[in-house]
């Protein structure tokens, strides 16, 4: 009886820690939400926010979180997981070479590749275009590598077989220099992104060997250092930016930053911060994707 007593007295004591802790966890989400509706408020735009735990319980979204939002350049994330799922199906090498000629390196677009060899007619291996690509957000070897995979049909037909959800690819970047139009038709939700990020961290898209070399790239990335990166640690973060610059009216179309984190407690959370259609500054638009960025640390640090 006296064991019964005890076993009783137990689980009322499991739930009432169970209630305080469930309690304490809502406050806490509540008051990120605050946060970030402090940080967006009367601002002249839409901000989409998605934070995911990858290796822990967590989930925060705001209210645009399942709209579909023009990517701009976080689109060379999926074109480099369509590539290398093509490596890890054997069709294509790391090591294999590809001769880039100057026609194929665009004026007037972001281009470190064009601007190392101005006059094309180098070879350049698989590696080092999705390099470029990814880590240095080169437009021109984008679109080479798009090529050589097989066109955007070839990437969303990939995001499909991964059941990746609000995700459209139609146009590569020569395309979407052409006009505004043309940028609104490569679109994803934050909701969508963040969860691709975390199938891939957890080997759900590529084998091993490649998520492990494509995280690497995600580190390597040099734009956007006054977004998600700006007020964390040093190196926690494996991300791909996106930004369309101002049109002739001062609207930006999109400021995105999209990513893995890792916190001081070795535990992984994705993140998809887009800011869109604002008529606010750059510095401003990229000033929310940071502080956002640092709340939703701040909040996962408690």
């Amino acid at each position: 009886m006296t064991n019964k007593k005890n076993l009783v007295f137990k689980m009322k004591k499991l739930t009432l820690l169970f209630l305080l802790f469930s309690i304490f966890t809502f406050a806490q989400k509540t008051e990120l939400k605050k946060e970030v509706s402090k940080i967006t408020e009367g601002k002249n735009a839409t901000v989409a926010v998605s934070a995911l735990g990858i290796d822990f319980p967590f989930n925060y979204n705001n209210e645009n979180v399942t709209k579909k939002l023009p990517m701009l350049s976080v689109f060379k994330f999926h074109i480099g997981l369509a590539a290398l799922n093509l490596v890890d199906e054997g069709k294509l090498k790391l090591n294999q070479k590809f001769l880039i000629r100057k026609e194929d390196l665009l004026p007037k677009t972001h281009s470190p590749f064009r601007d190392k060899f101005p006059e094309g007619n180098v070879e350049a291996s698989l590696d080092d275009l999705i390099y470029y690509s990814v880590s240095l957000s080169d437009n021109n070897t984008t679109d080479i590598l798009l090529k050589i995979i097989g066109g955007t049909k070839v990437v969303q037909k990939f995001m499909n077989s991964k059941k990746v959800k609000d995700f459209q690819i139609k146009y590569n970047e020569k395309q979407m220099h052409q006009g505004a139009e043309f940028l609104y038709q490569n679109f994803t939700s934050v909701k969508s992104l963040s969860k691709l990020y975390k199938n891939f961290y957890n080997g759900k898209i590529l084998s091993k060997k490649s998520t492990d070399y494509f995280y690497n790239i995600l580190l390597k990335t040099t734009t956007g250092a006054n977004k998600l990166v700006e007020q964390l640690p040093k190196n926690s973060v494996a991300h791909k930016t996106g930004s369309s610059g101002k049109d002739e009216k001062g609207l930006t179309i999109a400021e995105n930053d999209s990513g893995i984190v890792t916190l001081p407690n070795g535990k992984h959370y994705a993140i998809s911060v887009f800011v869109i259609d604002s008529k606010e500054s750059f510095e401003t638009n990229c000033k929310i994707i940071s502080d956002i960025s640092k709340s939703v640390w701040d909040y996962l640090n408690k």
